[in-house]
């Protein structure tokens, strides 16, 4: 008797769950965990009122713009629609990339994945549970963004529920054709690579290109579509406007669509498109995963070989630490490791050092020098302003690498606490770890900027003892906070920083930075104002009680955060 192919049998006697069946679990077990978290109700006021603000500024820098294209004459149509196509694109390259990281994690590396694929289930049943979770994981962003930039079109041309209907219908194939291509990438890499080390490959591949999309869009200066004079003719400026445009680009096809039925006769066919290729991509995607899943599942498996560089980075730990005791030794020496043994840590250096390029060339491109006073006073200004910038640029790099530490932890930590080890000196050994490298970043930083800048010798010392202070302080913030609001569970590091924990942590440390500029206004605008009258006074008391507010806040933001982070980390092993 000739046995019935694999999965035959077991699909004759039961019947397949099916696509909601499989997205139940996921979506009862995030409910389950809102329902326990005794502070929902503070998160919810928290994140409702952030976002309420960012959408509202959002949305009223839009429909500012808007404004000033409909009463540019000839070209307002143009530009508005030049502006819309711009965004879906930007819309569209973060959807690519976010897609073929998130589908990694849910299509082979989740844990759920062993149970699913030995159980009665159809694959196509499977590869669109699937689907839906990457899209929504990866887009849930992206859509969230639009709605201010929907609304600030439908305001401006006082559109009427159509448009928002359409709008709503034409982000529905925009978020899914990059979920299915950013899986069907993903899928054919599996079959070729390891799963872990495709994670690595991936995660390198999607910096690149983001830290190239950033980069070439800041050089191409998009600022001066706003200001057509800066062009030798109108016929350099109307080409200007026509890029980037293709037929082939489904941001094309969503522009075309609701700019004809905002111009009021609207044109079907780009909709149609959209949703035409959507379905012929869902149907390409189920047709991959059947035939390549399997095989690339059983590759999931397998696990990238251990590299030998950890044992080389533990000796030069060890030999740069040779006055300090073996467990300072062993912790940090941990911590290097944790950080270099995961891709997506690493990794995100490269787009940090773009972000830091092209926040140079800002400075570098700003057009102060019109007169020798006012130059000074623009110069000074700018520089004092730049130290709130540049902090707030150390603040983020600092919610991306010093936060998670205690989340990157896991299930591990139980393991330390039950070792010979203090908290405090846990907590110490990470904050050195991580404050030491956002010094080496903050302090060129300022430095380089305050020399394109060319300030007064008195601001450039001001300026960068103002910054050596900050980033002891973001650092306290980011690692208290992160002990604060830690999250064991989850899959993704990218996650960690923008969970709820991080956007508090950036709340405190944007108040952290306004503090600081508030208590050193005043002596520097005393300093300003004698050097416009020619004399460059230092306002020498002045000066002294806003160094003395400025040591004070920092104390507080070292002392408090580190002081709270250690009691919690006890609690949770009590």
């Amino acid at each position: 008797m000739v046995a019935p192919p694999e999965g035959k049998a077991s699909r004759a006697g039961q019947t397949s769950p099916g696509l909601l069946r499989l997205l139940g679990p996921k979506i009862r077990g995030r409910i389950h965990r809102a329902r326990k978290d005794q502070g929902r109700w503070f998160k919810l006021l928290v994140l409702g009122s952030v976002g309420a603000m960012f959408w509202s500024l959002l949305f009223a820098l839009i429909w500012r713009m808007l404004l000033y294209f409909r009463n540019t004459q000839g070209m307002g149509e143009l530009l508005a629609s030049k502006l819309l196509g711009i965004a879906l694109l930007t819309f569209l390259g973060i959807l690519l990339l976010s897609n073929v990281i998130t589908a990694l994690s849910t299509f082979f590396l989740s844990q759920d994945l062993e149970l699913l694929v030995a159980a009665p289930v159809d694959p196509l049943h499977l590869y669109g549970a699937r689907l839906v979770e990457t899209v929504v994981n990866s887009s849930w962003m992206v859509a969230l963004l639009a709605v201010p930039l929907f609304l600030a079109y439908g305001f401006t041309y006082r559109a009427g529920v159509e448009f928002y209907l359409l709008a709503a219908g034409v982000m529905l194939p925009f978020l899914v054709i990059p979920g299915v291509l950013g899986s069907a990438f993903t899928l054919l890499l599996v079959n070729v690579f390891p799963a872990r080390r495709t994670r690595d490959l991936l995660a390198l591949i999607a910096l690149l290109a983001t830290a190239g999309v950033v980069a070439l869009f800041r050089f191409l200066r998009p600022e001066r579509l706003v200001r057509p004079e800066e062009f030798r003719n109108l016929v350099d400026f109307l080409s200007v406007l026509r890029t980037p445009s293709s037929v082939w680009l489904p941001s094309e096809w969503a522009t075309e669509a609701l700019m004809s039925q905002l111009r009021g006769f609207f044109d079907p066919f780009p909709f149609l498109l959209l949703l035409s290729t959507g379905a012929a991509l869902v149907v390409l995607g189920a047709w991959l995963h059947g035939r390549f899943f399997p095989a690339g599942f059983s590759r999931a498996q397998e696990g990238a070989p251990r590299s030998k560089e950890e044992r080389r980075r533990s000796r030069w730990v060890e030999r740069l630490l040779l006055g300090a005791g073996p467990r300072t030794r062993e912790l940090v020496a941990k911590e290097v490791r944790i950080f270099f043994r995961d891709s997506t840590q690493w990794s995100q250096l490269v787009l940090l050092a773009v972000l830091v390029a092209v926040y140079v060339y800002n400075i570098r491109v700003l057009p102060l020098y019109t007169g020798e006073r006012v130059s000074f006073f623009l110069v000074n200004v700018v520089s004092f302003l730049n130290l709130g910038l540049a902090g707030f640029v150390v603040a983020a790099i600092a919610a991306r690498f010093v936060f998670p530490s205690i989340s990157l932890e896991g299930r591990a930590l139980w393991l330390l606490r039950s070792a010979p080890l203090r908290v405090e000196s846990l907590f110490w050994t990470k904050y050195w770890v991580g404050t030491v490298p956002l010094l080496l970043v903050a302090v060129p930083l300022i430095v380089l900027t305050n020399l394109i800048l060319q300030v007064s010798p008195f601001l450039f010392v001001l300026s960068t003892a103002t910054m050596v202070v900050m980033t002891f302080a973001l650092g306290a913030l980011a690692l208290g906070f992160g002990a604060l609001y830690p999250n064991f569970e989850t899959e993704n590091v990218a996650e960690i920083p923008t969970s709820f924990g991080g956007l508090l942590f950036m709340m405190a440390a944007v108040a952290y930075l306004a503090g600081i500029v508030v208590l050193e206004a005043w002596p520097v605008y005393l300093y300003l104002s004698s050097g416009l009258r020619g004399s460059r006074e230092v306002p020498a008391i002045p000066l002294a009680v806003g160094v003395v507010g400025v040591v004070l806040l920092t104390a507080a933001a070292v002392a408090f955060p580190l002081r709270t982070g250690v009691k919690k980390v006890q609690e949770l092993e009590a």
